[in-house]
């Protein structure tokens, strides 16, 4: 099967939105499908070698910026939208996140939406154009709902059917300032229609989106992420460690609820534990980071991003694992790397996390942006090792058992199949 996978980057971090689609191409092409994964807006950055090396990168971020602000550019030389969609020049405007404004991002979220009206729609006639000069696809999927402005257009030009997966677009979409966030919304309805098949990362997630969006059940299956669990030595857990270590692995900001773990760090009142805080920060981050690091003891360390070795031994090292995150996650891949690093977890009671919890048995669960409740959490399994040790392999077995890459490839396979009446 011919599979055209289109997801966009992020330029300078980590992202679980790359990671798994990233690790779902290989996983396809390992069973023989023929795959081209194509960046938009700006470079994949994974913790392994990405699927999309060689591919150029469309609907470059600096040209839809440029092309929003200014008419005179929206039908820009060729060379010039070359020059500005450079991988290099991308990374390097990426790390200045805090230039664009949430009025910037509604305006473009709107543009994006608005499909054939878009002010962008020279971008998506360059990406039509360069499709042409490979295979014709017999499926084309996206990598969220926010892409679905280009699905008619796709749709129209290449016959083909679109699936398009569902993670953590209504995070995204009620940031916006008004009109922004109500206008894509309405939008985002009405370009859902031009989908034939959506897979949400969790049944929490696909049941909010669906509901917001007026999407029939059946038009939506849920396609858990899984991990390539082989990859995550030894076969079983270590002996945790000595002085016991509290985790974190996530983008470094409030929303994933740093600000809260390192509140209950204060509050644990068990001097020899020792906090691990790892991930990716943004220069929106930085001055958030800085006070955390100016107001944590000593027995606090910080971690930039990490490569796929490093995040392993970062996991191996760990005796809970926490990312409270502020708002409903749609799902947290970090919480399958914990588990198959046979590492427990705490978790905030909201989002797709009790659905997580529930199905592995990997941990427990607390008031949401409750610093003493997430304190008395983990105070409980530092307490109880044995507890701790049963949940971390609870978690192992299950994303063994039903959080692997393979499971996850099989499903998707067969979704596909079905969609495009492949045998």
């Amino acid at each position: 099967m011919r599979i055209l996978q289109l997801t966009p980057g992020t330029g300078n971090y980590y992202c679980g939105s790359c990671l798994r689609d990233n690790s779902l191409v290989r996983s396809l092409r390992a069973r023989g499908h023929d795959v081209l994964m194509v960046p938009l807006y700006l470079p994949h950055v994974t913790d392994e070698p990405s699927e999309s090396a060689g591919t150029p990168i469309f609907l470059g971020g600096i040209s839809v910026f440029l092309e929003q602000k200014f008419p005179a550019l929206r039908r820009m030389p060729g060379w010039l939208n070359r020059l500005l969609s450079s991988p290099a020049l991308l990374r390097q405007c990426s790390r200045l996140a805090g230039m664009t404004s949430g009025s910037d991002l509604g305006e473009s979220t709107v543009s994006m939406l608005a499909g054939a009206q878009s002010r962008q729609a020279g971008e998506v006639e360059r990406l039509v154009a360069w499709l042409r000069t490979q295979p014709r696809p017999d499926v084309i999927c996206l990598s969220n709902s926010l892409l679905s402005g280009l699905a008619r257009p796709l749709k129209q030009e290449f016959r083909a059917p679109i699936v398009c997966a569902m993670q953590g677009e209504d995070s995204f979409l009620e940031s916006l300032p008004e009109p922004y966030r109500r206008q894509s919304w309405d939008l985002l309805a009405q370009r859902c229609a031009d989908i034939d098949h959506f897979t949400p990362v969790s049944r929490y997630h696909g049941d909010l989106m669906c509901g917001r969006l007026g999407i029939p059940s059946e038009r939506a299956t849920v396609l858990y992420p899984g991990l390539a669990f082989e990859t995550f030595p030894p076969a079983a857990p270590p002996a945790p460690p000595e002085p016991p270590v509290i985790g974190y692995l996530a983008r470094m900001n409030r929303g994933k609820g740093l600000a809260t773990l390192a509140e209950a760090f204060l509050q644990l009142g068990m001097p020899n534990v020792r906090l691990r805080i790892a991930g990716a920060s943004t220069s929106q981050d930085e001055r958030f980071v800085r006070s955390l690091r100016e107001r944590l003891p000593g027995n606090v360390e910080f971690f930039p991003n990490l490569d796929h070795a490093a995040k392993h031994d970062f996991l191996r090292g760990l005796t809970l694992f926490s990312v409270p995150a502020t708002y409903g996650e749609a799902f947290g891949l970090y919480l399958l790397e914990a588990w198959a690093a046979g590492v427990p977890v705490v978790q905030p009671r909201h989002g797709a996390f009790p659905e997580l919890v529930e199905k592995t048995g990997g941990g427990l669960l607390c008031d949401p942006d409750d610093p003493a409740a997430l304190a008395a959490a983990l105070r409980r399994l530092l307490n109880d090792p044995a507890l701790a040790r049963r949940m971390g392999e609870a978690g192992r077995q299950a994303v063994a058992a039903d959080f692997n890459i393979d499971a996850t490839t099989r499903k998707l396979e067969t979704l596909l199949q079905h969609v495009t009446n492949a045998p």
